[in-house]
This record gives structure tokens, sequence and C-alpha cells, in this order.
């Protein structure tokens, strides 16, 4: 019997698949712990340059937390479970190299901020997003209070979160929420053929590109130039920067491995 997770690696792309389709996906402490383990792992490994993340079947990518589950839980283990899940959107966030989620369906509560805490989000057409919690009494709590107005604006965000009323691909794409939406047949080939062009940058690039970009947006401009040069800084010294130098020179293509 296959676990909560299966995950694959192929040619520096990693995939990641949440596997609870009779339950939409939805986040149980089992699948929680699996992803961060999964994690953990993946940063770890110097083949992996991106990683995808989408959910089994075509009905969700992932529905938020297990209600069943949270049901019967008390005060204290619902704070604990709460808590799991920040440091699961933090570790996604903070994945060293870029995360693209596959929004293969509903991506509602916690599965929408999964998606949020990724740096790519690309969606199928019958794609259905949103953070409904108000609507059960709570608010967003794994950070769709704070990334989703970074993404879509402050108006926007508090309008969706306040009526947690849920968007479909079409005003996912015209608000900046995803940045593309493909026929669900299309999609994984899409977030694959997307991964593929990140794949051939030189690694250390990417690495220092997305570091750049994350810590820039938290700080003024003028802090935010320093934080880029310093990134920029650490490029110099590696064996790939010479490498693309070289293979620019020679008409072909270069040959990164990460040093």
């Amino acid at each position: 019997m296959s676990g909560p997770l299966t995950f694959s690696i192929d040619d520096g792309v990693a995939t990641c698949v949440l596997n609870r389709p009779q339950r939409m996906n939805a986040l149980n402490r089992q699948l929680v712990d699996a992803l961060n383990e999964t994690l953990n792992a993946l940063g770890a490994r110097d083949d992996v340059r991106v990683l995808i993340v989408s959910g089994a079947g075509d009905r969700a990518f992932c529905a938020g937390a297990d209600l069943k589950e949270r049901s019967g839980m008390d005060e204290t283990q619902v704070r604990e479970t709460v808590a799991d899940l920040q440091k699961l959107m933090n570790a996604i966030a903070g994945f060293p190299r870029p995360v693209i989620a596959a929004i293969n369906g509903h991506a509602l509560g916690g599965g929408l901020e999964l998606a949020l805490a990724s740096d790519i989000r690309i969606a199928s057409t019958t794609a259905k997003m949103g953070l409904p919690e108000t609507r059960l009494a709570i608010i967003p709590g794994a950070g769709g209070t704070q990334r989703l107005p970074r993404i879509v604006g402050l108006a926007r965000a508090k309008e969706m979160i306040f009526t947690g009323r849920s968007v479909d691909a079409e005003e996912a794409l015209r608000i900046g929420l995803i940045t593309e939406s493909v026929q669900g047949s299309r999609l994984m080939a899409r977030a694959g053929e997307i991964a593929g062009l990140i794949a051939e940058g030189g690694p250390v690039a990417v690495e220092q590109a997305k570091l750049a970009l994350d810590r820039g947006m938290d700080h003024d401009l003028a802090t935010g130039l320093v934080i880029e040069r310093d990134a920029y800084q650490r490029t110099i010294p590696t064996q790939d920067r010479v490498e693309a130098l070289a293979a620019f020179a020679e008409k072909r293509t270069p040959r990164f491995t990460g040093s």
C-alpha cells in the first residue's frame, strides 16, 4: 500500500505528489510529517535543482486540513497541529531551490497556503482556489493572511479572506495568484517544462537568485540591493561561472555541476 506522499527524481527535477485522493489530499498529521521529512531529504541532495508539488487524482491539489482528523482534537492538539502546518509552509518557502505548485484541482485553506509558499504556481483550467477558514470560524493559520496579500495585493486578499470565497483559474490568473493556466492533461508536462528550463541554469545562481528575491522583498530597495550584491558575490568564485563563459566562447551548451 502506498504512503500519503510519493516522490521521484528525474534529471534534476524532484516531483512530490500528495497521495490521499480519497480525502482530496487533505493534510493530516501523517502527510505533514511525510512532507517535512521529504523536504529535508531533497534539500540535502545536490542532484535536485527544482521541486514540483502536485496532488494525486484530478479532483484536488489539496483540500486543506483534514477536518475529520481535526474534529477529534482538543484545543492543545489543534494548536500543535497548526504550528506544525506553519513549520511545513515555512519549509516549502525556505526550500533552497525553486518550488513549483502544479495545482491540479481544488486548493483550499492549507492547500492554497501550500501553493502560496511555493515560488511558481500553475493550475489546471478546472482548479478552484480559496481560503474559506472564516466560514469555519477560524482564520488562515499557515501563512495565508501574510502570503496572499504579498501576491495579489492587500485589498483583494482581504476580500477573499473575509468572504471565504474561491476563485477559478481564470480569475486566479487575472489577479496574479497563478502565472499560468493549462488543460489538466497538460499540467504536469507544463510544470516539467518550466522545471527543465530552471534546471538548465547554474544551480548556485538559481539558489542565490531565489534568496535575493525572497529576502529583498522583506526590505526597502536600498537594503534589497545590498542583498542582491551579496548574492551575486557568491556566484563569482564558482566553477559554473567560468564554465558558462567558456561555453559561450565555444558556442556550446554549458555543463553546470553546482560547484
